[in-house]
């Protein structure tokens, strides 16, 4: 066995992590139909008016304004209804004075109209459609109820600059452009390695002594919820040729996030080839769950250790990789809801190290879910967690807590 040498504070793991990685620049086109959450590689000009031709807000009639002066219903304006334009066609004449179109929301403005009255405030009687007779029971001014050209977007403007993270309105906006992809930063890849002679791949029968892996899945849904693309690969034995052999092939990805072998056992063997291959920049860390972690970095490339108890792997993953898995990605940081509750019984907590604390949320109150760092149900039965500092030996029955929720 090879003892841990002196463990760092968490605040000086995140440090070192946010120190040693920045964002790829690798880009790659986007189908607009993939482009939500992508983050652009350039700025979008447009080069086209949206909407593209002044039109109808509001069904009713495009008349001149003039026209409508004065009307009331004690006093109402007639005009004679010449033409009906539905969305998808366009005028064949010009409203002229004493004249008006029935029109649709949406509808292009026939040439000569400047407004619109609404169907609500007119009476097209028995005759109804083109070539009746309508009665307007109010006035409009020039431009009321029309979308004019350009009105949303011109064109020129810069709808959306580089760096801008793609939503659904987002999304939108470039769908009303025409455009059809964009050039957006590429997603990070994520080399995902267990490691270990006791693990066996879901589905295989298990032989004594083993058990299924539980990390390798785990940790590409969190890498893939925060902007990675999770790449697993075959289980590494606890051999230095093995080990060597993979760590080779992930590292043809950005990042490599490999479980097990973290710890300080004899055939903990995958820190001396990061050590041989590059530059381990801490192992140990003062955190409950969580204390065999490592952070490297090998040819430039960021390579994370984490433990192989799963609830520990998990936790990890959510505390030092995602945010370095979303700084890579030009991705904003994480927004983690929370909110205070009493807790619902004592939780002790080791001195000196700073614990992070599952619970569930229980008639008000926060509820312990925690159950040991190997227990998978420590976290899928957890609501979301506590942080106990590294200086807090216990927190009482009652106390209010931040539950950072899931």
């Amino acid at each position: 066995m090879r003892p841990f040498g002196e463990t760092i504070p968490l605040s000086q793991a995140q440090a070192l992590i946010e120190g040693a990685l920045g964002p790829i620049d690798r880009t790659e086109r986007v189908p607009l139909a993939e482009a939500s959450g992508r983050v652009l590689a350039q700025d979008v000009v447009s080069d086209v008016d949206v909407p593209p031709f002044a039109r109808a807000a509001m069904d009713g009639y495009a008349v001149r304004a003039a026209d409508t002066r004065g009307a009331t219903r004690d006093q109402p304006k007639q005009l004679a209804c010449v033409e009906k334009v539905f969305t998808g066609q366009v005028a064949t004449r010009r409203v002229g004075s004493g004249e008006c179109m029935e029109i649709a929301t949406g509808a292009p403005m026939p040439p000569g109209a400047d407004a619109v009255i609404m169907v609500e405030e007119t009476d097209m009687g028995a005759m109804g459609g083109a070539g009746g007779a309508v009665r307007l029971f109010a006035s409009v001014e020039p431009g009321q109820n029309v979308g004019r050209q350009g009105a949303d977007i011109k064109t020129g403007q810069t709808v959306l600059r580089t760096g801008d993270v793609l939503n659904a309105s987002r999304v939108g906006a470039l769908a009303a452009l025409g455009i059809t992809g964009v050039e957006a930063y590429a997603k990070p890849r994520v080399a995902i390695l267990s490691t270990g002679n006791e693990i066996v791949d879901p589905g295989r029968p298990l032989a004594p002594g083993h058990i299924y892996d539980i990390n390798r899945f785990t940790v590409a849904a969190v890498m893939a919820e925060h902007g990675g693309v999770p790449v697993p690969y075959r289980t590494a034995a606890d051999t230095l040729d093995d080990l060597s052999r993979a760590v080779d092939q992930c590292l043809q990805d950005d990042l490599l996030v490999f479980s097990g072998g973290s710890s300080v056992g004899e055939r903990d063997l995958i820190l001396d080839v990061i050590a041989a291959k590059g530059t381990v920049l801490f192992h140990g860390i003062a955190l409950k769950p969580g204390k065999p972690t490592a952070f490297g970095l090998v040819n430039g490339k960021p390579v994370f250790g984490l433990p192989g108890y799963p609830a520990s792997c998990l936790t990890n993953a959510y505390l030092l990789v995602v945010p370095a898995l979303r700084t890579m990605a030009r991705l904003p940081p994480r927004e983690v809801r929370s909110t205070r509750l009493p807790l619902a019984q004592r939780v002790n907590s080791v001195p000196g190290r700073h614990q992070i604390y599952t619970v569930r949320l229980v008639n008000g109150e926060a509820a312990p879910a925690f159950k040991a760092s190997g227990d998978i149900t420590s976290m899928s039965q957890a609501d979301g967690y506590i942080e106990i500092p590294a200086d807090v030996s216990a927190l009482e029955k009652g106390a209010l807590v931040e539950v950072k929720l899931f």
